[in-house]
């Protein structure tokens, strides 16, 4: 993964870390189940966003220069495999 790109999803999964405490913390306290369920869906976007930015970054750099060598059905048959994990 390139180094700006690296940064960025450090800077994201700190920020979520951040939030599964706070939704730790509303659970402690007992609040409001749907105040509750609305953070748990904002942790789930966030994260899927730092899958996509993950992805994005694998395949610009990594996928691009094995399509330009001869395992090219090994790396194609690897992202495949990584994007049905992704999506489940």
């Amino acid at each position: 993964m390139k180094m700006g790109c690296n940064h960025d999803v450090q800077s994201r999964l700190k920020k979520i870390e951040g939030q599964v405490r706070g939704i730790q913390k509303m659970v402690e306290d007992e609040r409001y189940c749907v105040d509750i369920l609305t953070q748990l869906a904002a942790v789930r976007a966030a994260v899927n966003k730092v899958g996509i930015m993950v992805l994005e970054g694998h395949t610009k750099g990594c996928m691009s220069e094995a399509l330009s060598s001869d395992n090219k059905e090994e790396k194609v048959e690897e992202l495949m495999g990584v994007l049905s994990k992704f999506l489940k």
